[in-house]
């Protein structure tokens, strides 16, 4: 049955789900790169693809912005759609010097200003990892193809214009590669579900320099990590 957000009917989603957060975008992978495309949910403008990849059913759908929004997409994809293998497909800001404009992330893990990990653990706090299975064919998938990852640690903020001030030199002190604002909450609400979830993030532009990609520089890049994604997707 559809739930409040989205209209999909049972069997419409495939258990393996990239998740960008525009919506639009949602539409331009499943154009782009899933053949026999077929929209399963527009609710709110929040759009859900299922199509084929390589012989495989595979699903897209957006997620929107922040830990919130995300939390309730993949948790109505997999408690009521059967969704087993999430994976994220967004931007992010880079943090460290060593990390370069349209550099793709394997996300490992993700720190958190958001409460929404600790409200699960009744207080306590809870480590936000990647499946590693899916994160090790991300990395084997991006070697094949000569793509440049990094692996590591990234941060999932929950204001985007923070009103004290960012805490960038902190964040990078502790080893992190970007700040984004979603990967924790999805990483959670995976391991509340016993689902897995992985994050691959295109780093669009850079905190510390001001550094931005062009449109199109964003669109190429996009494009790499989503050929990236599939290659995971497809391996389930």
């Amino acid at each position: 049955m559809p739930t409040p957000h989205i209209s999909a009917a049972p069997g419409d989603f495939a258990d393996v789900v990239l998740m960008p957060g525009d919506p639009l975008r949602a539409r331009y992978i499943a154009q782009r790169f899933l053949q026999d495309a077929r929209e399963v949910t527009s609710v709110r403008n929040m759009y859900g693809f299922t199509g084929q990849s390589r012989g495989r059913k595979v699903s897209v759908m957006g997620h929107g912005m922040g830990i919130p929004s995300i939390s309730i997409y993949a948790t109505e994809l997999i408690r009521e759609y059967g969704a087993r293998v999430l994976i994220r497909v967004g931007s992010c800001g880079a943090l460290r010097q060593d990390v370069k404009l349209r550099d793709v992330i394997v996300a490992l893990a993700a720190g958190t200003d958001s409460n929404v990990n600790r409200m699960r653990l009744k207080g306590q706090d809870f480590p936000a990892v990647a499946d590693f299975a899916l994160a090790r064919q991300a990395v084997e998938a991006a070697e094949r193809r000569k793509l440049p990852v990094r692996t590591g640690s990234v941060f999932s903020s929950d204001l985007f214009y923070a009103p004290g001030g960012e805490n960038y030199e902190v964040h990078e002190r502790m080893g992190m590669l970007a700040v984004e604002m979603e990967v924790a909450g999805l990483y959670g609400v995976a391991a509340e579900f016993n689902a897995r979830a992985m994050a691959l993030l295109t780093v669009s532009d850079h905190l510390r320099t001001g550094e931005k990609l062009s449109a199109e520089a964003r669109q190429n890049s996009f494009d790499e990590m989503i050929e990236l994604a599939l290659d995971v997707a497809t391996a389930q």
